[in-house]
């Protein structure tokens, strides 16, 4: 699962104290050094425990009128603030966003690096620290919406908040990668979930996963989390959608769960045209052909030429 990836790599950082040479820094122009690598944010956490990677969370921070909303970057499970988006803040500032990055479903009291990792509270709590930032995020920056880019549980969990906490009309641009809009199957969860209810164990799996990851089980295909989001249609009309999904997901099954069908939601698999691409679900957070998908989505009048490079499995680092 993702949080083990995360959980690991912090671990190998700490052993070996490479704080500074994850990645591959970009042209010196550029005002951040941008590294095309999902886990070129773990540094920044090293560095700066429970903070913000430079750039983000600037509540100073005004936007332009070439990008007059504001962008929030919406972890996956394990995830955080700054491990999560080691890519896009440095990307996303240099192209002049206000990016603002937030930790969610952390576990109570824990210590770090423990504390770091989050998505594992239930989506609903998740949602309501959701609500809480991006309500905050708008009053720093009298902007009227927001827009979001989001990775894993980050692309489903927005949508509690907009449909049931106050969220509606405070989106315009939704940008998703490794959706998992018809939840995953992933280890054949959700016929494990309706085994475990024929025998009458539904309970125990709940409690023995829900210890552990309170949202893990809510993404499972079927779910009542999933049926509730689904009941009256996952999508607002009034958002824009974008789903980037890699055939390579692991852990989105099938990846093809990240398809919504609408006028107002584009689908997107990194691999159609590109076969070099080999990201899968953590490394699409590092890929720079999805990186580049994504800021055209965010700013669809200033296209930017969607290149062909070698992304690697689990980091998708070029």
């Amino acid at each position: 699962m993702q949080q083990v990836r995360v959980i690991g790599a912090l671990i190998v950082a700490l052993m070996f104290g490479l704080v500074t040479t994850l990645g591959v820094g970009p042209a010196a122009a550029d005002p951040l050094p941008v590294s095309y690598n999902f886990i070129s944010g773990i540094p920044g956490e090293l560095s700066n425990p429970g903070g913000s990677l430079p750039g983000s969370n600037d509540w100073n921070c005004k936007p332009s009128p070439e990008h007059p909303r504001p962008v929030v970057l919406v972890h996956g499970t394990g995830g955080g603030a700054q491990t999560n988006w080691g890519t896009y803040v440095p990307l996303l500032v240099n192209n002049g966003y206000c990016v603002y990055a937030l930790n969610y479903g952390t576990l109570p009291g824990v210590p770090w690096p423990l504390s770091a990792i989050g998505g594992l509270g239930r989506i609903e709590n998740s949602a309501g620290e959701l609500a809480t930032f991006v309500d905050r995020v708008l009053t720093s920056t009298g902007a009227e919406k927001i827009d979001i880019v989001s990775h894993s549980q980050g692309t489903l969990m927005p949508t509690y908040w907009i449909k049931y906490l106050g969220g509606a009309g405070k989106v315009d641009k939704y940008i998703s990668l490794a959706p998992l809009w018809n939840g995953t199957n992933i280890a054949a969860a959700s016929e494990l979930a309706a085994y475990s209810k024929a025998m009458g164990l539904n309970g125990l799996q709940e409690q023995v996963v829900g210890s552990l990851c309170g949202a893990c089980l809510q993404m499972s295909k079927g779910s009542d989390m999933i049926r509730m989001l689904q009941s009256d249609g996952i999508l607002d009309p009034d958002i824009t959608y974008t789903n980037i999904m890699t055939r390579f997901d692991e852990l989105i099954v099938p990846y093809t769960s990240g398809k919504l069908i609408a006028a107002n939601s584009t689908n997107i698999v990194v691999q159609d045209g590109c076969s070099q691409d080999f990201s899968e679900h953590a490394g699409l957070a590092g890929s720079r052909r999805a990186a580049t998908i994504v800021l055209n989505a965010l700013d669809p009048a200033h296209q930017k030429p969607v290149g062909c490079w070698f992304a690697a499995p689990f980091t998708g680092a070029s």
